[in-house]
């Protein structure tokens, strides 16, 4: 679903604001605390982070009680929903994340067990290492058989079968039918081989290993396992502390009591470097027929919201976003004038949400803050061959619901219900509404742009033709970008000065969160938008982006090889690839994908996704992350 976001100042009498101000602030803000303190101190969190999500309808259940506390009492119901909806969002991303650290964690464990030296894979295997090397290089051909003849090697009596799917075709699965082996046998000789296999880069190593260079090695992976560990012992999700309650407290705290240890002093002090958010938690409207929409006595398009209907605000908006709203505005009315014989599925407006924007000066703060109203929307239902794809879609699904109440058999009066409701929502969806016409966008499947990013040049495009692998066309972030290409240094200055100062503030212990410039955003979306047009200039059928997975890893090989180049000793290399992570662009590479895909999707361009390859030139990057997509495309 192809999905923007709008926004607007919603503008009414210092009444109405004081009166909203009051609910977010003083009623909705901490029913939310007080649900993200119950749900990290429920007793199956850790069965949760194993999971990776909280238990369906938890939330709702832990909020039911708290409607009656006085402390919450008075809300409109969108309120407690709204509510709900957002802490069940921030425990599940925080579950998901969680999880995956567990995983990552999980992996590395695994990997220092395998990790050892030559010294001590001679001592647990009790043969010479040229005894191990032989091993090895039996390994290596079973492998290169069974690659051969696809069929799965025998790896002893508690061997498991693998998918027959399974295709082992280069040095990635090479490693993971190694790790899958070494877990599989109880052989002491044959795991020592692995072992031995693995830390050599799935090669057999002539050389003497150097001692200093091993521990070096190991002890990298153990200060990842380390970092990994204190992830997950990374605090719970927390609320808005709006009166900072708690900085005061940890305040009077400190300066009473001794900490009993480093990590109680360091917890302490994040607390109070740690800038409280000085506005209330949103509040989400996720049916658009609860804003309902208006002009008044002047001509200005204004809004109400379900169960604060007694209010109404104005909409101030920019010029650029004005159809939008005016698109609002209309397609109830259309509804209306129908009888309600359309069907708000098809609204442009998808969902919208009240949101406090920090302002500057002194006062109360309903005067001092920004009311805004951020609107949802999908960029499909703007015209009518968008609409009607949508309309199918909905359709589908309206009619697998009927088809699966059917197949029940003897329906109760609920059931009748539902099945009623959905044959109306059937009749309804297919009356269209009035839209402009846009043909929609047909590309060439076989025609796909790679973009590459990297270190040094953030973003690097080859149009490639899938069936002959020939490169159309390349552009590097220069061409990209055209006259807007000195805005890089700009932002490279930028980030200097604000490291520069953060370090200055953290050795003095001051506040160092100074946020970031919006220039790192724009030039993402000017690349975005540049990518796009390319894409359309050659009828591309869609785009290849690089997993971000890969990416620190491509950075660190970057950096090193660029160090490799500078010197051969190690002292120099250690000194280049410092300054070179200093003076080379800095970049938020998931911010730059996010705004190629929402671009994409409102272009009609697919989206695929890739490993980008490590030691390549930008351009050679690109070119074999699309031609790579479209090879697996046909496996």
């Amino acid at each position: 679903m192809s999905q923007i976001t709008v926004q607007c100042r919603l503008v009414a009498s210092e009444t109405t604001r004081q009166q909203l101000w009051q609910l977010m602030a003083e009623k909705n803000t901490p029913l939310i605390n007080e649900l993200l303190m119950q749900m990290g101190k429920h007793p199956e969190l850790e069965k949760w982070r194993q999971k990776g999500e909280p238990p369906k309808g938890l939330v709702n259940k832990l909020c039911e009680p708290l409607k009656t506390d006085p402390r919450f009492m008075g809300q409109p119901g969108r309120f407690y929903t709204s509510a709900t909806a957002l802490v069940n969002y921030s425990y599940k991303s925080w579950l998901t994340l969680m999880k995956d650290y567990q995983s990552q964690l999980d992996g590395k464990l695994r990997w220092l067990e395998i990790l050892n030296s030559d010294a001590e894979l001679v001592e647990y295997s009790g043969v010479s290492l040229d005894t191990l090397r032989a091993k090895s290089a039996e390994i290596l051909a079973q492998f290169a058989l069974q690659k051969t003849n696809g069929d799965t090697p025998s790896k002893g009596k508690k061997s498991k079968k693998r998918k027959k799917s399974q295709n082992i075709d280069n040095e990635s699965n090479l490693s993971e039918y190694l790790f899958d082996t070494y877990g599989d046998t109880e052989n002491n000789i044959t795991r020592c081989a692995i072992s031995y296999l693995l830390k050599n880069g799935c090669k057999i190593n002539d050389k003497e290993e150097n001692p200093e260079k091993f521990a070096q090695r190991r002890r990298k992976v153990e200060i990842q396992i380390q970092r990994l560990t204190e992830k997950l012992a990374a605090r719970i999700p927390k609320g808005r502390d709006l009166t900072d309650t708690i900085r005061l407290e940890t305040l009077i705290t400190a300066t009473q009591t001794v900490p009993e240890n480093e990590t109680e002093a360091k917890f302490w002090q994040n607390i109070l470097l740690r800038k409280s958010s000085q506005v209330p938690f949103p509040v989400a409207y996720e049916t658009n027929e609860d804003l309902v929409w208006s002009k008044n006595e002047f001509g200005r398009i204004c809004v109400k919201f379900s169960r604060l209907s007694e209010h109404t605000f104005q909409i101030y908006c920019d010029s650029r976003q004005l159809h939008w709203f005016q698109r609002f505005l209309e397609d109830p009315q259309i509804k209306k004038d129908s009888n309600k014989q359309h069907s708000s599925a098809l609204f442009t407006l998808r969902s919208g949400r009240i949101v406090w924007q920090k302002g500057e000066g002194n006062g109360e703060p309903w005067n001092v803050n920004h009311l805004m109203l951020h609107c949802c929307i999908d960029t499909r239902l703007w015209t009518r061959e968008g609409t009607n794809l949508v309309k199918e879609e909905k359709a589908e699904k309206i009619a697998q619901s009927i088809s699966n109440t059917k197949a029940k058999g003897e329906l109760n009066h609920n059931q009748q219900v539902h099945l009623k409701r959905k044959n109306s929502s059937l009749a309804k969806i297919d009356k269209p509404f009035p839209r402009p016409s846009k043909p929609l966008y047909k590309g060439q499947s076989h025609i796909l742009v790679g973009v590459s990013l990297g270190l040094e040049y953030p973003a690097t495009v080859a149009v490639v033709d899938g069936t002959t692998g020939k490169v159309l066309t390349y552009r590097n972030i220069k061409q990209l970008l055209g006259d807007n290409y000195k805005l890089l240094n700009r932002q490279r200055q930028q980030k200097h000065l604000l490291s520069h100062q953060r370090h200055i503030a953290q050795r003095i212990a001051a506040p160092n969160q100074f946020g970031d410039s919006e220039l790192g955003e724009y030039i993402d979306r000017l690349l975005a938008k540049e990518i796009i047009a390319i894409a359309q200039t050659y009828k591309a059928g869609s785009i290849v982006l690089p997993k971000l997975g890969d990416m620190r890893e491509q950075i660190q090989t970057e950096i090193q090889s660029k160090a490799e180049q500078k010197s051969d000793l190690v002292e120099v290399q250690k000194k280049y690839a410092k300054q070179y992570r200093v003076s080379v662009h800095q970049w938020s590479y998931g911010r730059l994908i996010a705004n190629i895909q929402s671009q994409a999707k409102k272009a009609g361009i697919a989206i695929e996704e890739g490993k980008q390859p490590i030691r390549a030139s930008p351009q050679e990057k690109a070119k074999e992350l699309a031609k790579n997509a479209y090879q697996s495309r046909k496996a």
